[in-house]
């Protein structure tokens, strides 16, 4: 079956050309990951494709994906990319720093980092902010869906009814809430605000990454315990709304790559068709 990761990571070293604006690397790494490095380990794991995902080593300037994009041009069948840019800019340059973003073809949409506080690079965790719903966004959510572009978030569960009235103003953008709602040791699958994804589920152009499996768990492979999160949003959202991703390199402290993904496999509650929407056919359907 085909598998595409959509939660990956790669950058490069810290060079005059494209310097290092944070140090936010992985657990005890101090250097590059490299996009070669990265397909490498994704024909070991039997990753067909990856989504790149924006850290904040690069800030938000008008380079801030100048190395996902030179990723995408050295592997154009095996990667895609997702954006970051801006977002204290007046109207015309929201519009603009998105077109810029997502003009490459393979380039999906753009990344939020809403559950920290906002600036050149993410600040300090922010479990409640709502900066990413401000109305002051709504030019550059506007031109997301003039572009058939998505925004990926990275928000907590206190977060979701935000995300769920941001989905209601702009219907025609794919929302994808990364990491499960990114659950840490205070959240409980069975409680508010967690339960919230049932709500923010009603919205059509809402998604989840299950992703980031082993850092949730906390267990061993194949982290049978994630099930009071998977079955919920399997419920909730089907599993045409879910998507499957590893974090990796992030991860690489709790797992192998391959163990970020195989996981699905041995999960019961997880039928045959379950497991095609969360490999591929999710993925296919949001970028259209």
């Amino acid at each position: 079956m085909r598998l595409v990761d959509t939660h990956t990571h790669a950058w490069g070293r810290d060079t005059d050309d494209l310097p290092w604006y944070s140090a936010d690397l992985p657990p005890e790494w101090s250097g590059p990951y490299p996009h070669e490095t990265l397909v490498s380990d994704m024909d070991e794991a039997g990753v067909d494709e990856g989504v790149l995902l924006p850290t904040s080593i690069y800030g938000r300037g008008e380079r801030a994906n100048e190395y996902t994009l030179r990723a995408l041009e050295a592997h154009p069948d095996r990667l895609w990319g997702v954006g970051v840019a801006e977002y204290d800019a007046d109207a015309a340059a929201l519009r603009e720093n998105v077109r810029r973003a997502t003009g490459h073809e393979r380039m999906l949409g753009l990344r939020f980092h809403a559950c920290f506080e906002y600036g050149q690079t993410p600040g300090d965790l922010d479990p409640t902010a709502d900066w990413f719903a401000a109305a002051g966004l709504d030019p550059l959510y506007d031109e997301l869906a003039a572009r058939d572009a998505a925004a990926f978030v990275l928000a907590k569960p206190d977060q979701l009814s935000t995300l769920a009235s941001l989905a209601d103003r702009h219907p025609d953008v794919p929302f994808v809430v990364e990491h499960l709602g990114f659950p840490d040791a205070e959240t409980s699958p069975a409680d508010a605000p967690w339960t919230d994804f049932e709500a923010l589920a009603e919205r059509d152009n809402a998604y989840v990454k299950v992703s980031s499996i082993p850092r949730t768990s906390g267990e061993a492979w194949p982290y049978e315990n994630v099930a009071e999160y998977v079955g919920p949003l399997l419920e909730w959202f089907g599993p045409e709304r879910l998507l499957l991703g590893s974090d990796y390199p992030w991860l690489d402290d709790w797992a192998t790559y391959r163990e970020c993904l195989t996981w699905p496999e041995e999960a019961d509650y997880l039928s045959a068709r379950d497991l095609s929407y969360l490999s591929y056919r999710t993925f296919d359907r949001l970028r259209g």
